[in-house]
């Protein structure tokens, strides 16, 4: 037990070795920029002033965002997804994998739960004996079932989920601002610097060029530096906008959550301007701001389900088969909530028609049903 238990403490310091590095980088950024830049080499008053303002600005919101997707705690399912007392003995005793599943089916018949897994089995963790809510996934690093899990990061030590995904997403943008802003005006003096050193070596280097100090070696070193990172974090930012543009998570992109009728990878995605919604918010004042105002509670959310296939379109539509799949479906027994409703406000029926961009054949159409899967 002893040996586990401080190999479990190193790896717990161990994972933040990553967040100290990125603490370092940029308090030397911070140190490069205002004092040898804007304090030592430039020498315009009002220069000086219009960098160190627009750098701050840039720099908080960095470091804010950075700060809250750290420190924000992954957010678990809740209670109603344990397993009663009675339930979980039984399930401990039952050996049979069906026995077990009749008993899971029975516990989550009143659950807001409408994906399975690839075997249309109800989706259980044995580690934290729970039902999993639809988008929730177990992290082995935090050994917790995460709500609507995106990733682990090992840059925050911390899970990037529902809790601060928003977070995660405003600390990319701001990051690479920062990294962009810092190039940029850097650039000149990299240059000049970079000039004066190869003059100085050609000892032909003129009098009235910049002084020859410490400054230029982080003034060099800071613009690779802020070219690097801004390189790197642009792929991740323009992927992750993608994934918010189709309300999808990393895991959802390799493993598409299976619905009723099959695995749809588009099954949550309600159309570009919700799915943003979804993530950021009603307010359009906070959506900036790392502030959490991100849509619904994280175990169930608003899903579009496909019920029929274009083939089928032209057949099912002369008998209107459409109406008695509706009528068959088991829709949510629960009321929306209230960020659901606003999600769904601009949709009038259950039943619209329209085209699902990578579903839909040339000349197809298909029946589309709106409602609450999760």
């Amino acid at each position: 037990m002893a040996p586990s238990h401080v190999l479990k403490c190193c790896q717990k310091v161990l994972a933040w070795v990553p967040v100290a590095f990125i603490a370092l980088v940029v308090a030397w950024s911070y140190y490069a920029y205002v004092v040898e830049l804007c304090v030592f080499t430039i020498s315009s008053t009002a220069e000086k002033v219009v960098y160190l303002v627009v750098f701050h600005l840039s720099f908080v919101m960095f470091v804010w965002s950075y700060g809250k997707t750290i420190f924000t705690s992954p957010a678990t399912p809740s209670n109603e997804f344990c397993l009663s007392k009675a339930d979980k003995e039984q399930y401990e005793k039952e050996e049979r994998p069906e026995s077990q599943q009749e008993i899971l089916r029975r516990a989550a018949k009143d659950l807001p739960i409408y994906t399975t897994t690839a075997s249309r089995a109800i989706r259980y963790c044995d580690r934290c004996q729970l039902i999993k809510p639809d988008r929730c996934h177990h992290c082995s690093a935090c050994d917790v079932c995460v709500l609507k899990m995106d990733h682990h990061c090992p840059w925050v030590n911390n899970c990037v989920g529902f809790s601060n995904y928003k977070f995660f997403l405003l600390f990319l943008m701001y990051s690479l601002l920062y990294c962009l802003f810092v190039a940029a005006t850097v650039l000149q003096y990299f240059i000049k610097f970079w000039t004066l050193c190869r003059r100085k070596a050609a000892e032909n280097c003129p009098k009235n060029e910049l002084p020859d100090t410490h400054a230029k070696f982080h003034v060099l070193f800071l613009f690779f530096v802020a070219a690097m990172f801004f390189i790197s974090i642009l792929s991740l930012f323009s992927y992750h906008c993608w994934l918010v543009g189709k309300n999808r998570s990393t895991i959802e992109t390799f493993r598409a959550p299976t619905f009723r009728n099959g695995p749809d990878k588009n099954g949550f995605s309600l159309g570009c301007s919700k799915n943003l919604r979804e993530v950021f918010g009603d307010e359009k004042k906070y959506w900036l701001l790392p502030i959490f105002t991100s849509l619904g509670d994280g175990c169930n959310f608003p899903t579009r389900l496909v019920i029929m296939d274009p083939e089928q379109l032209a057949v099912s539509s002369q008998n209107e088969p459409a109406k008695s799949s509706v009528a068959n479906q088991s829709f949510p027994t629960r009321p929306l909530s209230e960020s659901q409703n606003r999600l769904l406000s601009s949709d009038c029926q259950w039943v619209e028609t329209g085209p699902e961009e990578e579903n839909v054949k040339s000349g197809a159409k298909k029946h589309i049903i709106v409602s609450l899967e999760s």
